[in-house]
């Protein structure tokens, strides 16, 4: 090393050897050879000598280690200098879930000894990893600690972690250590062979030969490792200007490490005798999510936490903004400088994720701002176009790149070919509560798998279209036993819905029902059916129950959406000339027969008409022919609803 060589050269006052005297270097007669001979000058006093006896100049005994911390990631550990004010959790916050860890670490003897963490983005996984680590550290049973980071080039790539882990337990014990350093020595190119080869020559050997030489006391041995950021990890080194993941092919190579990372774990640690617990903290996307569910490898062998606010992160966060704002008020003199209604507010905007409380009280307490109108722009900010003050920024920036690589990794499958991501998405964004078209001020009611279907998706397309915003949404089950959608955040809802917020990634609701209202005419144009010999009743339509719900919601809506769409006169005059309109009366008037399928969420048959008006009359001046046909088309829905004895509701003025 360097530093050994330092400490071997001679200082400048110190004769140096003639090269005719370095015939004293091959000095094999049995005696000491001269150090000095045919020097002068010659002074012995304060002089230190030092001799290695581990071969001099030609000794390697360290190469092996020297080549390790060459492929290890010192940014990641858990009290790196990168690192620094890294986040944790306040005294008297995430008590229980920290608890529920620390009880896990603790109990040795428990069967499962792999603890996966999943939680959305910003829910504070980091900061509990932290917490345990520094306690751990304390306990003295910290093994390693490695906390990834997608921003940091040093520590976001999965191909660090073997080595890194087997430097922290190296650090620990000089016999690991060794074991290590001669395993590398012995093969050089372990770092390229796969994670599970590295595992088990790294960790996994150097820890059995310890126990085969009785040389460690398992009761006393640091046990716990740590790794945090799962998700963050890519599949290899970058060191290209573009960020990471910024490629599908890239994102699926980092989701197959993740993976193979998994899997290594559980056959080196988890499905040995070795007496590690390992703990890993993720947002919940592909390569985790896979290995827990149902059916995944990991399912029945891993305790998993999901950091929700079962763990009262809504009391966390009021208490964390108590403690802060308090001591705020003693930096500026003003103890009453906020309200508890204002962290009240503060903590509901939250909706449960601590990276909206940790945004606020960063843009609060900027160096040259005053907190007092800090809070005040938080609590009156509304985004509009020009808006300089931003104080979400950094959440925005958070939404950006997920959707950015969400949007990417959807449409590079070949199946999704032609279709927007970001438009898909945003259609179920309005479906979460009820789907409102603002023009007729209508809200409409569509189960999800009925809005793909209208949207043109595949039955269970949901989750695939969802698999990567994973941190931000999830997908519950609602009372009718339908998957709907359910966004984490709500200021992701905020920023979905203010163009000035997400920008490039904003979809008008305007372009959500300007795409419904076409596959609307085309489902109900295409539709295979034998229009003139209907059933007498809708459930007995000779389709499947996916096509037959989603051809009614097509009948019962398109004026709805029509009328909130953008200009749409060509689609009408095809519809128009594909006798859209036909078609169109008489499922209306199969469903009239049953009152119950067409008043539904107090739609009435007057606002369905009036809507269908207002768009004629628009058309009228530009297509007058397609206008007419509409027109007569109404004439014959009025007449075959008399012929029903229905109440007409519109009246002849309307028509």
């Amino acid at each position: 090393m360097a530093g050994n060589q330092d400490l071997l050269r001679p200082p400048q006052s110190f004769p140096t050897l003639r090269p005719d005297d370095r015939q004293a270097e091959s000095n094999t007669g049995g005696g000491m050879a001269s150090f000095f001979s045919g020097a002068s000058d010659v002074n012995m006093r304060d002089m230190n000598i030092v001799v290695h006896s581990g071969g001099g100049a030609g000794d390697k005994s360290n190469d092996g280690w020297e080549l390790l911390l060459k492929n290890i990631a010192l940014n990641a550990l858990h009290d790196s200098s990168a690192r620094y004010d890294a986040p944790k959790c306040d005294e008297d916050t995430r008590i229980e879930v920290t608890g529920e860890i620390m009880e896990w670490i603790q109990k040795r003897d428990a069967p499962q000894r792999l603890l996966c963490m999943t939680g959305a983005a910003g829910a504070g996984k980091s900061a509990v990893q932290q917490t345990i680590a520094e306690r751990c550290k304390k306990s003295g049973i910290l093994s390693a600690a490695l906390f990834c980071s997608s921003t940091d080039p040093t520590r976001n790539t999965i191909a660090f972690i073997v080595p890194t882990i087997a430097y922290q337990i190296g650090l620990k014990h000089h016999g690991f250590r060794s074991s290590v350093s001669a395993a590398v020595k012995h093969d050089p190119n372990i770092f390229s062979l796969s994670l599970q080869s590295q595992m088990d020559v790294l960790i996994v050997r150097p820890f059995e030969s310890l126990q085969r030489s009785h040389g460690l006391d398992i009761n006393t041995f640091p046990y716990v490792i740590l790794i945090d950021g799962l998700d963050e990890c890519i599949g290899k080194h970058n060191t290209t200007s573009q960020p990471p993941l910024a490629e599908p092919d890239d994102r699926r190579q980092a989701e197959d490490r993740q993976a193979e990372l998994l899997a290594a774990i559980k056959h080196c640690i988890v499905d040995s005798n070795l007496p590690f617990r390992v703990f890993i903290a993720s947002r919940p996307e592909w390569a985790i999510r896979t290995a827990l569910k149902p059916g995944g490898h990991l399912r029945q062998v891993a305790y998993h936490i999901e950091l929700s606010d079962k763990y009262d992160a809504s009391g966390d966060m009021r208490r964390y903004l108590q403690r802060r704002f308090k001591d705020i008020g003693l930096q500026i003199g003003d103890p009453q400088w906020f309200s508890e209604d204002t962290i009240q507010t503060l903590v509901q905007a939250a909706s449960g994720q601590f990276i909206y409380v940790a945004t606020v009280y960063k843009y609060i307490t900027e160096r040259r701002g005053s907190p007092v109108e800090r809070l005040k722009v938080i609590l009156a900010w509304t985004p509009h176009d020009g808006q300089v003050v931003r104080p979400f920024e950094a959440l925005d920036r958070l939404y950006a790149s997920i959707l950015s690589s969400a949007k990417k990794a959807y449409e590079a499958v070949d199946t999704h070919r032609g279709r927007d991501f970001l438009l898909l998405f945003r259609a179920h964004h309005m479906n979460v509560k009820l789907f409102h078209t603002p023009s007729a001020n209508i809200y409409l009611c569509f189960s999800p798998d009925v809005l793909s279907a209208l949207l043109g998706l595949e039955a269970g397309a949901e989750d695939v279209l969802f698999s990567d915003i994973r941190s931000l949404v999830t997908l519950e089950e609602g009372h009718d036993g339908d998957l709907r959608l359910h966004l984490y955040h709500k200021s992701f809802s905020d920023f979905l819905e203010e163009e000035s917020r997400a920008k490039e990634f904003f979809i008008p609701e305007s372009c959500v029902c300007t795409h419904l209202s076409k596959r609307c005419m085309q489902l109900i144009v295409e539709c295979p059916l034998d229009f003139d010999s209907l059933p007498d009743r809708w459930e007995a339509l000779p389709l499947l129950e996916r096509h037959r719900r989603s051809l009614m919601d097509a009948t019962r809506d398109l004026p709805f959406l029509l009328r909130d769409a953008n200009t749409l006169d060509d689609e009408i005059a095809d519809f128009t000339d594909h006798d859209g309109w036909p078609k169109l009366k008489k499922l209306l008037l199969l469903l009239m027969v049953n009152p119950e399928e067409w008043l539904y969420d107090g739609h009435s048959w007057k606002e369905w008409t009036n809507s269908l008006l207002h768009i004629t009359n628009n058309l009228a001046a530009r297509k007058p022919e397609v206008a007419a046909i509409i027109f007569e088309f109404l004439e014959k829905i009025k007449r075959g609803r008399e012929a029903l004895g229905l109440e007409m509701e519109t009246s002849n003025s309307d028509l």
